[in-house]
């Protein structure tokens, strides 16, 4: 055998080895995710399903990038709410700038129908979003203003939704992205979370939906 052909052999029983982990990594969090749906008496799919993200694509953290679909879906009640919750992944990029990312995302379900209002966490993206022409909006509190990016077309319902309890809970408990949008609170991660962590943000949900004022489900 040549120096080439040994190479070549090297080189896919390397690709052997890390399909193989990476089997190993999805079905190990796979069977996570099915304790947890256990546990919290929740539907659980494992498959990809691309028919999710368009379902949700009005969430801007699910319209980002293309071969969009979603995996180990968890949904049901929870708390008295209808949840959702999967693990995104999507391609962004050409070239060699081409790469995919993957993220975990939680959706809580409302019975009202609200203008979009996005509240992320202060970076790079957001200071890009304001260069653009989409400035954020402030509020009396300087940390939560320096902390947060808020977004919306619709600043009253952005201060109603940002009242004093809901900023003292955000920074008391930070978040890196919160949508609201139509029917849906979605908390959108920056990576693909411990399945474990899984309910713990639903719990947040649950309580950041706590604190929208009565009045805003009235209409």
């Amino acid at each position: 055998m040549d120096g080439k052909a040994a190479d070549d052999g090297l080189g896919l029983e390397l690709d052997d080895v890390i399909a193989g982990v990476a089997y190993l990594i999805q079905k190990r969090r796979r069977e996570k995710f099915e304790k947890v749906a256990e546990r919290l008496g929740l539907r659980f799919r494992r498959g990809k399903d691309d028919g999710l993200p368009r379902q949700y694509g009005f969430l801007d953290k699910l319209s980002q990038g293309r071969n969009r679909y979603a995996r180990n879906i968890l949904s049901g009640g929870y708390k008295g709410h209808e949840i959702t919750a999967f693990d995104f992944h999507c391609t962004v990029g050409a070239g060699k700038n081409k790469r995919n990312i993957s993220f975990s995302f939680c959706i809580l379900h409302l019975n009202a129908h609200f203008p979009e209002l996005t509240i992320t966490t202060e970076g790079v993206f957001s200071k890009l979003v304001q260069s653009l022409g989409y400035d954020d909006i402030d509020f009396e509190s300087h940390e939560f203003s320096r902390k947060y990016v808020v977004r919306s077309s619709d600043k009253k319902f952005a201060y109603d939704v940002c009242n004093a309890r809901m900023i003292e809970h955000l920074l008391h408990s930070p978040i890196e992205n919160l949508e609201i949008d139509g029917p849906c609170i979605a908390l959108g991660s920056n990576t693909c979370i411990n399945p474990d962590a899984i309910e713990y943000q639903l719990y947040r949900l649950v309580k950041i939906r706590e604190r929208l004022p009565n009045y805003l489900f009235d209409g």
